[in-house]
């Protein structure tokens, strides 16, 4: 028999977790080591337990998945990543890869697929989710600048252009125009729409 696969579980709901690692916990080859629920405590506990493959919430307190994915990617680059999501978007799955990671699954995929991925990544295949990457090549890339996309994430809790100016240290004049290029190219009506459309498409 191969050697046992080390896994770290990394999902803010709790009871999502505990079945994750319990579906996982049958598969003879597979070993849950670490659980976190936090995307900050993602990093200290792939090195505390030597972790081969990183199983990763996308929406989580204290970073996201994809973020703690890059910190892994860049100082553990042997940890295989594997992204598990609620929210199919097809800009998750382009920040995903581009983080690094190696696999990309919605989180209804039943469970011996998800064992398969893992299995999957440690000889260095990709595995991604068929129904969402041929929604991202339908998508396309995302138009929003870095800068756009941090301006409409702040402008988010409805702060006006002069909170967000003081936030981000710009002027007016700059926030007013990030927010109407980024509302032009999503072509929609305010910023409101232009940070809904955006979430949706993952592209925040």
């Amino acid at each position: 028999m191969s050697r046992t696969i080390k896994v770290l579980l990394a999902e803010d709901q709790s009871m999502v977790r505990e079945a994750l690692a319990a579906l996982l916990g049958l598969e003879e080859d597979i070993e849950v080591v670490a659980q976190v629920a936090r995307g900050d405590e993602v990093l200290g506990a792939a090195r505390e337990h030597a972790v081969d493959v990183a199983l990763l919430d996308i929406e989580m307190p204290g970073a996201t998945g994809i973020e703690a994915a890059a910190r892994l990617h860049a100082e553990l680059p042997h940890i295989k990543l594997v992204i598990l999501t609620t929210f199919g978007r097809p800009g998750y799955l382009r920040s995903a890869m581009e983080s690094g990671a190696d696999a990309f699954l919605v989180k209804d995929a039943p469970a011996a697929q998800l064992a398969e991925a893992i299995r999957k990544v440690l000889t260095g295949e990709r595995v991604i989710d068929p129904a969402l990457a041929a929604a991202a090549l339908a998508e396309g890339a995302n138009p929003l600048t870095d800068r756009e996309r941090e301006v409409l994430r702040a402008a988010s809790d409805g702060s006006t252009n002069a909170e967000l100016a003081q936030t981000l240290h710009l002027s007016q004049g700059t926030v007013r125009n990030y927010l109407s290029t980024a509302i032009q190219k999503l072509a929609v009506r305010n910023r409101a729409e232009a940070v809904r459309a955006a979430r949706e498409k993952g592209w925040l």
